[in-house]
């Protein structure tokens, strides 16, 4: 059984919104701000440094392209230009053809709203589809790291947990399964019963992913603040 002040430090210490970091309000509601989000969604869904995803949507916050519109005003020749100086260079040539492709859809088909993506999905299967129909570079990662914090804010963002909070709830000893669905299951439950005031079961997944990616996939149990607990603590 997970220690109680133990679980409250990880969810305190790993838990902050990645769009907070990014100084996005999603509680707001607004087209603008949920937009933002799902660019840096996109960004952060590459296999690159969470460091390099934030640099580069700052360089898009700096040139104040942050709007479909202005994505697409801005070209492709644009767009490598501002993810080569956020260090996103391998991803370059391929996030330029994406986010031209997403953008022209979501402006064609949903008049660049995301929220009108919401409105007209039958539940969280089909949003979870729509959004991934935007574009071939929208993929099973990239909508989970979007919908994950957009749960608080849409009624049908329902997301499967990733692979990497998987992990860390499997070796927390918080889940037994790995098949996502039930994984979900067995997370909502455990935050049911040990709900910490002032934080969400956003802040307990995103600190999963974050003890996910930085620890138990790297095999760094024993800096983690999670180590007293954990069912596999490996020595680096």
């Amino acid at each position: 059984m997970m220690e109680k002040e133990c679980f409250r430090k990880i969810v305190e210490e790993y838990g902050m919104e990645y769009s907070k970091v990014l100084s996005i309000d999603l509680k707001t509601g607004k087209d603008e701000e949920i937009f933002k989000w799902f660019l840096a969604s996109i960004l952060f869904g590459a296999p690159i440094t969470e460091n390099a995803a934030v640099k580069t949507y700052r360089c898009f916050q700096k040139y104040k392209i942050l709007t479909p519109k202005r994505i697409l005003e801005t070209g492709w020749d644009g767009l490598v230009k501002i993810l080569d100086e956020g260090s996103y260079t391998r991803y370059d040539f391929k996030t330029a053809d994406k986010l031209l492709e997403v953008m022209k859809n979501l402006v064609e088909k949903y008049n660049g709203k995301l929220s009108t993506v919401h409105e007209n999905s039958s539940g969280s299967q089909d949003l979870e589809e729509r959004l991934k129909s935007l574009g071939k570079g929208i993929g099973n990662i990239t909508v989970s790291i979007f919908l994950r914090e957009m749960r608080l804010v849409w009624k049908k963002a329902k997301p499967k947990p990733t692979s990497l909070a998987i992990l860390a709830a499997r070796n927390l000893g918080i889940i037994k399964s790995e098949e996502p669905k039930n994984a979900l299951q067995q997370l909502e439950k455990f935050w049911d019963e040990n709900r910490i005031e002032g934080k969400s079961f956003v802040n307990f997944e995103t600190a999963l992913v974050r003890v996910g990616k930085d620890f138990c996939r790297k095999k760094k149990c024993s800096k983690c603040s999670a180590k007293v607990i954990c069912q596999t603590l490996v020595e680096p």
